[in-house]
This record gives structure tokens, sequence and C-alpha cells, in this order.
């Protein structure tokens, strides 16, 4: 897949920065993955509006202790999300393809506890088992209108045929950049599908941080502080009809946060 020099310079700093959290071995600290865990479902439940912190939510992980003052609605999403990712990790070790079963089987984790039943003309669907929406959906209020609903399957099932394609090629000659592309594509490419009517945007992160599992990469969030840039860059990837803007962005952003990771390591090794 050929790209342009910008995007060369960014992939290869990229690789550069992962060079040096590597060599510095910051993953094998004592529970690190654990709480690097956390912080990806912290994140990525506070794009959503949730004001759960990760301090709380270890708390609620590992003790059962509920935050003060925060709405239970937002304490079940970080610990459905966090089932989601439990479910998602261990099919990644087993290289389990993707399938519109499969996503919908993770939709299902990660709604069970905030999705509802909703009846239309079309039919009744129930998002916290997964359902694939039977509603059209905006992207906010005047927003431009995703894909009519009738044409979600089809679509999803593509989306999965192409992603495994990719995923393949990468499983007999594994590639790094290549492999975070294909993250970045898919988180990108699955939310503009918007198969749900809740929880895309927390399906698309996970579905992005699965490929990244499977092929034994750092993991890339999303900084609740960075959404209003990451909404516009899935914006302008839909309405350039481009993988470009998004790619771009994400890898601004994870560079930037091992780049964080790895300044606070040095800081606590100073001591």
């Amino acid at each position: 897949m050929r790209m342009d020099n910008y995007m060369e310079k960014e992939i290869d700093k990229l690789l550069e920065v992962l060079a040096e959290y590597k060599r510095l071995d910051i993953a094998n600290q004592i529970d690190y993955q654990k709480f690097y865990l956390y912080s990806l479902i912290t994140h990525s439940t506070a794009i959503e509006g949730s004001t759960v912190t990760e301090l709380e939510n270890q708390l609620l992980f590992d003790d059962g202790i509920p935050a003060s003052g925060k709405p239970m609605v937002e304490q079940l999403m970080n610990l459905d999300l966090k089932r989601a990712y439990e479910q998602a990790m261990r099919w990644a070790r087993e290289h389990k393809a993707l399938s519109v079963e499969m996503l919908k089987s993770l939709s299902a984790l990660v709604m069970r506890n905030t999705g509802s039943v909703y009846s239309t003309l079309a039919g009744e669907f129930d998002s916290s088992q997964g359902d694939l929406r039977l509603v059209n959906v905006t992207a906010g209020a005047g927003g431009r209108s995703y894909m009519n609903f009738q044409k979600v399957p089809v679509r999803l099932q593509e989306f999965c045929e192409v992603v495994n394609e990719r995923r393949e090629a990468l499983l007999q000659a594994p590639d790094d950049a290549e492999a975070y592309l294909l993250s970045f594509d898919a988180h990108n490419r699955l939310v503009s599908i918007h198969p749900w009517v809740d929880g895309n945007g927390r399906m698309s992160r996970l579905i992005m941080n699965y490929i990244q599992f499977e092929f034994g990469l750092v993991p890339s969030k999303v900084m609740q502080a960075d959404k209003a840039a990451y909404i516009q860059a899935l914006i302008d990837s839909r309405e350039e009809e481009s993988m470009e803007p998004f790619r771009r962005f994400m890898l601004q952003e994870h560079i930037r946060n091992l780049q964080s990771e790895i300044a606070a390591y040095r800081e606590s090794m100073e001591r």
C-alpha cells in the first residue's frame, strides 16, 4: 500500500519510538499490562462521556469498590468494556478471524448493562444482545447520515473479509507498521459502517486494539483530551473518502502517548 513521504516519516518516527519503548522494557514492569488495559478502557469510555477516572476504575475492577458520586451507568459502561476487552484478548491469542457473529458477541459484552430493546417499523432489536441496528442514524445533530441500516449486514461481512485478508497476509509476513495501519483502517471503516445503534466508538477502538493485541503491538489509545481532533480526523477521512487523515491522527496520537510513557518511566527511575 503506497504512502506519501509525510506518512512514511510518521511511520519511521513511530518505529523509532517503539524501539526505545522496547529497549527500556517498560511493558515488563509489574502490573504494567493490567494498568495499561485499565487506561485503554478509561479513555475509551471517557470519549463517550464517562467521568470515571483510571484510579476509580482500578478500585472498581480490582476491589469492587464503586466510584463515589459517579453515575452507575458510567461504572457499568466501564465494567462491560473490561469484559469485552478480556474476551477480545483471549481471541487475539487464538488468532480468531473476524466475523459478523464475533463482532456481535463483542458488542453484546460492550452493551451488556447499558443496552436497550428498540421497536421500529423494521422490527425489534436489542442492543444489549449485539443486534445490528434496524434504524437509520446520523452523526450527531445536523451531521451526515450513516449508511442505510439495510446495507449494514452486507457491508459488515465485506469489512470482515477485507480485514481478514490483510490479517492473514501479516500472519505470513509480519510487519509492525502495516499491522498498525490495518488496525487504524479497521477502526475507521467500522465507525463508517456504524453497525449498532450505540457503542460504535467503543467497538471500533476495541477492534483496533484487538488487531494490535494479535500482532503483539503496543495498543494505541485515544486520549479524552484529544477527542475533538479524533472526531475531526474521522470526519475528514469520511468526507475525503481516504484513510489518510485518520491514519495521520492515530500515528501522531500513538507517538505522543508512547513518548509520554517513556518520559514517565525515565522520571520514575531517577527518583
